[in-house]
């Protein structure tokens, strides 16, 4: 028999007249076998006295419906069975009830999770959990957000359509805003936004999960592949919200669903006693473990959906599983989409050319009329200035003109002058081109030159002008995407330089 050090003889003291722990609860969290707490307590278990006649359960009348209902729904716990009952009569507890379950039904073998205890605000665990198709008529997985205050059991609950890194991000920042701080560590699952792959069982993390956790200032702890007991806590979590908060819910809509995932997280998760604790996790939370966290850094971090992506001859765009119409006279350029929980842009290097409200069903179109003004008329004919650039003036009509005897695609040279006029103005554009005409070339590649390298102009960000005043007077927060690559990639070639003696001012 191994010898019970006077450390661990202590704590079962300690627990039981201190904490008034019961023999299971003391054996549960110290791991030890219940006589040897019987033991070290001095308390003998007395052998059942033998009855003389057994007394008739009160449930035996509800026996037979307890087994067609585990027949029919296996998964079924006490509480949803005992709403069942209730109407037919039976005036008993919960308890009785679990015990024929488990009789009826045996629960497979139990993964048995660690024990160990956290300092407060060290450790906080998050998860996803799969809820499936939920919502009526949304042809999209509802996934369940769960995140744990692993000393307090603080449980924070949200939900999301989609598990890709922007979404993921967006509601890792909900969380640290409810909870008002952040932890020392944050462990996560195997997840791919998390987890690139592995390299001799060490975790190969998906780079910008680094960077938003070195800018949010918590390190990343990802536990190995299908083992849940390196997260427990959340584990149990999901698990919780499982069992008490999805069975007999019925909610309008994704946004329903949300608040009322809200109110049960406040109102009841984080207001019960804990079954394991015996104590309230708000309370241990806001008294323990919140003086303690981290403060949040004041500082911004993207948590957009991002794609880069080519628009298409129906001017559209696609993007998780919908399609977005743009103006029709970007067909072919590359562009860069950003998507967050509401709102779905579309920027042309750091201009924005066209938004939408986001949709969040599937195989939608989402379409702007205004994206399509112009494009009757807009066919080029050669040697006429197409009517995209007719703010080129004169200048564009002789560039043209000129053009159409040369051997380069007139489609071609409209889209990308139709680019450049985006990025840089119609006035600098058609400086430009006066330019290049004068050394003797055309081409928007020389174009290009003049404006990027020799005049070294950086693309404005003027605002969007849509022709409807209430929509041209919105101001719209520019993105940095100085970390991006520049969209455009063709090369340029250098015009020369115009000849000395023509004095002939720019357009």
């Amino acid at each position: 028999m191994t010898e019970v050090t006077d450390e661990r003889k202590a704590e079962v003291l300690r627990l039981h007249y201190v904490d008034g722990l019961s023999v299971r609860a003391i054996a549960r969290r110290l791991s030890m076998a219940r006589k040897t707490v019987r033991r070290l307590i001095g308390i003998e278990r007395r052998p059942p006295r033998p009855s003389a006649q057994p007394r008739p359960s009160i449930l035996a009348p509800f026996e037979d419906v307890i087994r067609a209902e585990l027949k029919r729904t296996p998964e079924m716990l006490a509480p949803a069975m005992l709403e069942r009952i209730r109407p037919l009569g039976y005036e008993g507890g919960i308890s009785i009830l679990r015990e024929l379950m488990r009789t009826l039904r045996p629960r497979p073998r139990t993964e048995v999770f660690s024990s160990f205890t956290t300092r407060p605000g060290e450790r906080l665990e998050v998860d996803w959990a799969h809820l499936g198709y939920l919502l009526p008529g949304v042809l999209r997985r509802v996934s369940a957000f769960v995140a744990v205050m692993v000393h307090s059991r603080m449980l924070y609950l949200d939900f999301a359509l989609s598990q890709q890194m922007g979404s993921f991000l967006r509601c890792l920042d909900r969380a640290l805003l409810f909870f008002g701080g952040r932890t020392a560590v944050d462990v996560f699952d195997n997840m791919k936004t998390v987890v690139l792959g592995r390299v001799r069982d060490v975790a190969v993390l998906h780079p910008r999960m680094v960077e938003y956790a070195r800018v949010r200032g918590f390190a990343v702890m990802a536990t190995r592949p299908a083992t849940p007991t390196d997260k427990p806590f959340v584990e149990r979590g999901i698990g919780f919200v499982r069992a008490r908060f999805l069975p007999g819910r019925r909610y309008a809509d994704f946004d329903d669903l949300r608040r009322q995932g809200t109110a049960w997280q406040d109102t009841f998760a984080n207001a019960r006693e804990h079954e394991e604790t015996g104590k309230v996790p708000v309370l241990v939370f806001d008294n323990e473990e919140r003086p303690v966290l981290a403060p949040l850094r004041d500082a911004t971090f993207d948590t957009d959906d991002l794609i880069s992506t080519t628009v298409g001859r129906t001017h559209r765009i696609h993007f998780d599983r919908n399609d977005y119409t743009v103006p029709w006279r970007l067909a072919g350029q590359t562009v860069l989409v950003r998507g967050d929980d509401s709102m779905v842009r579309v920027l042309l290097s750091q201009k924005e050319v066209a938004h939408h409200p986001r949709s969040w069903a599937v195989r939608q179109l989402v379409e702007n009329e205004r994206h399509e003004d112009g494009m009757r008329q807009g066919r080029a004919r050669p040697g006429v200035l197409p009517d995209a650039l007719a703010d080129l003036g004169d200048v564009g009509a002789r560039y043209f003109a000129i053009l159409a005897a040369s051997k380069r695609s007139l489609r071609t040279e409209q889209v990308r002058l139709v680019f450049l006029v985006e990025l840089f103005g119609a006035t600098a554009t058609r400086s430009a081109i006066d330019e290049v005409m004068r050394t003797g070339h055309v081409g928007a590649d020389y174009v290009e030159y003049v404006m990027r390298h020799k005049r070294r102009l950086v693309p404005a960000a003027t605002p969007l002008r849509l022709g409807d005043p209430a929509l041209d007077a919105i101001a719209v927060r520019e993105p940095d995407l100085a970390v991006y690559d520049e969209i455009c990639s063709r090369p340029t070639r250098d015009p020369g330089e115009p000849p000395a003696h023509n004095d002939r001012s720019q357009s």
